[in-house]
């Protein structure tokens, strides 16, 4: 089975258009009823969350209709490949659940993409062209003017086939010639007219390294890597709707398997970037910590924030599957995150601004076990015990020294319920030699064990704490939108889109106090900090010794309300 078995999503996804051709196709018994996808990545970059949109929809199609799914490399442009990006690839659509049913690299089939190239030749369909890219570029033509054939479009067979093995043997410089299709400089599809099948380029592939200095193009891999693999939907973004002319041309003169392509609107996702040209100015500018950044969308990005595999298949499902661009905005996919936490998440105390609190009234030197339930939506997820004593920590937002009046938290003379715990009353405090106040002199009332009043008396305001002798010290990193704007396409020309980067997409507070039970385990999946948002910690940074957790996702969207 091509994904993991414990997914809790919907057995059967929404019908899209895909899912229909699909049905149809085993109905009509095309293909024998059989199913097979692949998921072609370039190995050039660490994948984003609009790879998930077709991870999950290449594997969750061969799960659905008892199919199987490839994972492809295209790894055809050795300059910008790396051995980093083929692992980092593998982990991520693991983490997100998948498991593929045959691993392969176009690198495999170089020799028979090679083979194939000489039968164009041999038919005439395909020369080597001597010209350079900006001039076949300037013959190309456009939409109403039709191309220019190449001065070499004639070259014979024969002359054309040993060029072509020269190429191969690399007796050439980089750019002294192409391969290109002879297809029709005059078609309305500017795709064909004669489009690059090679070229050449010396340099160490990770795979092969020195052996070839001729890859294959995009368009020319791409088919035919399909049509080894027998796929019989090869499913794209729809960007390569044009492309498709030219897929379906290779496949027919080569008289190959028939793979046939189909395209999807690609993931456009607000206040971020779908760019990996864009991430990897980014990573090298290094304007982010690297392609695990918490604020990047990429796949490792999102995993370190605190994400879930199981938030980032359901936001999948959410959004669908059409064929029409539009923008998603990011609170859908927050909220997939916020609705896979409430339900699973233990719920834990964290004072991120620390004030301190002496309970005047409470026992020196004593200390008591209170009963915190770990998730009230999950029973199952039982209580722990948590230490309460004469000093604590609250929230120094928790605290007014002149309230409003519809301030419901602690002020001078105002009570309030502590979390599990006790009605405390503030009665003064302390203050500072630069007037900020340092500490609150309050009274508990011990009658209100567990938050509630014998005599009926109410209070509106409950608020968080940490015992202060048990806290544990920690760093906590709220990240925020990677952009202040919505799309980055909205950028002026001649602006640089870097300078839409969000400043307060990170802020870092030392200091924090949290409950002593968030010390005792690394924490790798995330946990509620009660009344501030999913945290995790960070499997990079943090150690037993400094522990950082970083905010995967607000309890509330903040932002919308912001930006209006």
């Amino acid at each position: 089975m091509s994904a993991a078995s414990d997914h809790n999503e919907t057995e059967s996804p929404k019908l899209d258009f895909i899912r229909e051709i699909i049905n149809n196709d085993i109905e009509s018994g095309k293909h024998n009823g059989r199913v097979q996808t692949r998921f072609p990545p370039e190995p050039n970059g660490y994948l984003h969350i609009g790879h998930a949109k077709s991870i999950c929809l290449n594997f969750g199609i061969a799960r659905q209709f008892n199919g199987k799914c490839n994972l492809r490399f295209d790894d055809t442009n050795p300059t910008k490949e790396d051995t980093e990006y083929v692992d980092s690839i593998q982990d991520d659509v693991r983490w997100l659940g998948f498991e593929w049913d045959a691993l392969h690299f176009t690198s495999d089939y170089f020799e028979q993409l090679y083979d194939w190239a000489c039968d164009l030749i041999k038919k005439d369909l395909a020369y080597v062209d001597s010209q350079s890219f900006e001039d076949i570029r300037t013959q190309r033509g456009t939409a109403n003017e039709p191309g220019t054939e190449s001065p070499h479009r004639d070259r014979s067979v024969d002359e054309n086939l040993t060029l072509f093995k020269k190429m191969r043997d690399g007796e050439f410089k980089d750019g002294e010639h192409v391969l290109r299709a002879k297809i029709d400089m005059a078609s309305k599809h500017l795709i064909l007219r004669d489009p690059l099948l090679y070229r050449i380029r010396h340099a160490e592939h990770h795979r092969t390294g020195d052996k070839w200095c001729i890859y294959p193009m995009y368009d020319y891999a791409h088919g035919q890597s399909d049509s080894i693999e027998e796929v019989t939907h090869s499913i794209c973004t729809l960007e390569f709707d044009t492309h498709r002319p030219l897929y379906d041309w290779f496949i027919e003169k080569l008289e190959i398997y028939p793979s046939k392509q189909y395209e999807f609107a690609r993931l456009n996702l607000t206040h971020t970037i779908m760019s990996k040209r864009k991430l990897l100015e980014l990573v090298e500018g290094k304007m982010v910590e690297g392609w695990d950044d918490p604020r990047m969308p990429t796949i490792s990005g999102l995993r370190r924030r605190g994400y879930t595999p199981e938030s980032i298949r359901k936001f999948c499902e959410e959004i669908g599957i059409t064929r029409f661009n539009g923008m998603t905005d990011m609170v859908v996919l927050e909220n997939a995150l916020r609705a896979d936490l409430n339900k699973r998440a233990e719920r834990r105390m964290a004072v991120l601004d620390p004030i301190k609190v002496v309970i005047t009234n409470y026992p020196e030197g004593q200390v008591e076990q209170l009963d915190a339930v770990n998730n009230p939506e999950d029973e199952s997820a039982g209580s722990r015990k948590i230490p309460f004593g004469r000093e604590l920590y609250i929230e120094r937002d928790d605290f007014m020294e002149d309230p409003p009046k519809k301030f419901f938290r602690l002020g001078p003379g105002r009570e309030v319920r502590l979390r599990w715990a006790y009605f405390l009353k503030c009665e003064d405090f302390v203050k500072d030699e630069n007037g900020e106040i340092i500490q609150l002199n309050c009274t508990y009332d011990p009658a209100t064990k567990g938050g509630n009043s014998p005599d009926g008396r109410k209070v509106k305001g409950t608020i968080h704490w940490v015992h202060a002798g048990s806290a544990v010290d920690a760093e906590v990193r709220l990240y925020d939108h990677l952009l202040k704007i919505e799309n980055v396409a909205d950028v002026p020309e001649g602006t640089d889109w870097k300078d839409s980067i969000n400043e307060e997409s990170l802020t870092v507070l030392k200091g924090c106090k949290l409950e002593p039970s968030l010390g005792e385990t690394g924490h790798d999946f995330p946990v509620q900090f009660e009344r501030k948002g999913y945290f995790i910690g960070d499997q990079k940074d943090s150690t037993p010794e400094a522990l950082v957790f970083n905010r995967a996702v607000s309890l509330k969207d903040s932002w919308s309300k912001k930006s209006r």
